[in-house]
């Protein structure tokens, strides 16, 4: 079996490899490893990949058609997951041009290269930001979720229905997965508990908005993995499905600052700040789709999860 990873370079791309050197297939990565976020995590991220027997890294845009093309031509993969996406909700009010190439555009491509190479599984990355500012939690696939209130968010719903089109007339297996708050070691710099922890460790004030009343389903990176693998692996798969992937434990921002205190031992200077635009109040997913397919559950509590985080976090900066 070979399979491609796009977005190879980033937070969940890099521990997905991770979790699947050890099976019997070979794992094409692509990255256009852009500046989004510090490009040195990136590289430090593919120099620990570089190990991996049966891993090779190509660089490459998911925009970049003819490029794309070219490996689609000469690798002949039999699954594809696309993580490839310009990620963060803020920044899609500031620069919205990136996220209609590369999460719509981009995303296009695959479809189209999946269909021309009659592409055996596609496995996408989706976001809870596609559930917008509901206040009935939790969230199921089955709701609706035609009012986003990011850029970011209407991207995802666009993903969503552009791969259902394909398997409707291309008869492509297709997953979608609606990723609840991603967080753990090599993390994204520009996700919250990333900055408030920088922030806590150098003295900084650090900003909480909705006055740290805004409830999050944190959802450790290792439960990501572990879920992606095992529907890698499913057998005789035919169908469309959206999952969420999710702790099912949502956790006030106040009490998640909390536990980062505790484990840097020290306090955060905290500002407290109104709601902000693009922000919701609360997610919380219901994972049963997950669990009837897979048999998993994401199963990393949040205290253990930020405690190996900030572990790696101290060594990865030279925190004492």
């Amino acid at each position: 079996m070979k399979i491609l990873v796009t977005g190879a370079a980033g937070f969940i791309g890099f521990h997905l490899i991770k979790k699947l050197k050890n099976l019997k297939i070979e794992l094409i990565g692509i990255d256009n490893l852009n500046n989004y976020y510090d490009i040195r995590l990136k590289n430090d991220r593919l120099s620990l990949l570089k190990n991996i027997n049966n891993f090779k890294f190509i660089k490459c845009d998911i925009c970049n058609f003819e490029k794309l093309e070219k490996i689609f031509k000469n690798e002949k993969f039999d699954i594809v997951i696309n993580l490839a996406a310009q990620a963060g909700v803020r920044y899609s009010f500031k620069n919205p041009d990136s996220y209609i190439k590369n999460n719509i555009v981009g995303f296009y491509n695959i479809l189209e290269l999946c269909k021309k190479f009659f592409i055996k599984r596609l496995i996408f990355a989706s976001s809870s930001s596609v559930y917008g500012n509901r206040k009935d939690v939790p969230f199921k696939t089955t709701d609706s979720v035609n009012m986003p209130i990011s850029l970011y968010a209407a991207s995802k719903i666009t993903n969503e229905i552009l791969a259902y089109n394909y398997f409707h007339n291309h008869k492509i297996p297709m997953i979608g997965l609606r990723f609840f708050t991603v967080y753990g070691e090599h993390g994204r710099p520009d996700m919250a508990y990333y900055n408030f922890t920088k922030k806590i460790f150098s003295g900084e004030e650090i900003e909480v908005f909705n006055f740290g009343k805004m409830k999050r389903d944190f959802t450790y990176i290792n439960d990501i993995t572990e879920s992606i693998k095992k529907l890698i692996l499913l057998k005789n798969y035919n169908e469309f499905k959206v999952l969420n992937i999710g702790g099912e434990r949502p956790v006030e921002l106040r009490k998640f600052i909390s536990i980062i205190e505790k484990y840097i031992g020290k306090p955060a200077i905290i500002k407290y700040l109104p709601l902000q635009k693009g922000d919701v109040e609360i997610t919380h997913a219901d994972t049963g789709d997950l669990f009837k397919l897979t048999g998993y559950k994401p199963k990393v509590r949040l205290d253990e999860g930020l405690k190996r985080f900030i572990k790696w976090f101290k060594k990865y900066y030279n925190y004492s």
